[in-house]
């Protein structure tokens, strides 16, 4: 589904009501509201019941979904990413580079932690995305240029 983003994924149940939590939410609270919609396996379903336990979101839908199915949203209904702010989404594939032109990897995904997010390449790298690794996001050109020295074996 390229015009759907990943939310989450649908994990442990939680109680016998059908509830279950979601793994790798979403930040945004309001994506699991009651009453939000979700993508699973292409069909449109409304969140009934939504709280959280132990720090993450338990959400139940209008029909029981299969365990590990990806909930997504429509791409469109994303708000704009704020100035020097990106989606995960439109990281992942991207072609990383040092500065100077050497090919390091293609991000796979990115990786939080509490001091900052961490861009993890198909190479095996795994790179800070602070300013000091980062020089430059290109979406258009799909290329994301670092400073050279990060990527030296540690």
């Amino acid at each position: 589904m390229p015009d759907t983003v990943v939310v989450g994924r649908v994990g442990r149940p939680h109680g016998l009501d059908g509830s279950f939590f979601v793994e790798g939410p979403s930040e945004d609270p309001a994506r699991f509201a009651v009453g939000a919609t979700v993508l699973v396996d292409g069909a449109e379903l409304r969140i009934v019941a939504s709280r959280q336990a132990r720090g993450r979101p338990v959400i139940r839908l209008e029909r029981r979904v299969e365990r590990g199915a990806e909930l997504g949203v429509p791409r469109d209904a994303l708000p704009p990413a704020a100035e020097d702010s990106y989606y995960v989404f439109q990281l992942r594939g991207l072609e990383v580079v040092e500065e100077g032109g050497e090919a390091l990897g293609r991000v796979v995904d990115v990786a939080q932690y509490p001091a900052n997010d961490v861009l993890e390449l198909d190479s095996g790298l795994a790179l800070p995305l602070v300013d000091a690794c980062v020089r430059e996001i290109d979406l258009e050109v799909r290329r994301i240029v670092v400073t050279r020295g990060f990527a030296a074996p540690g």
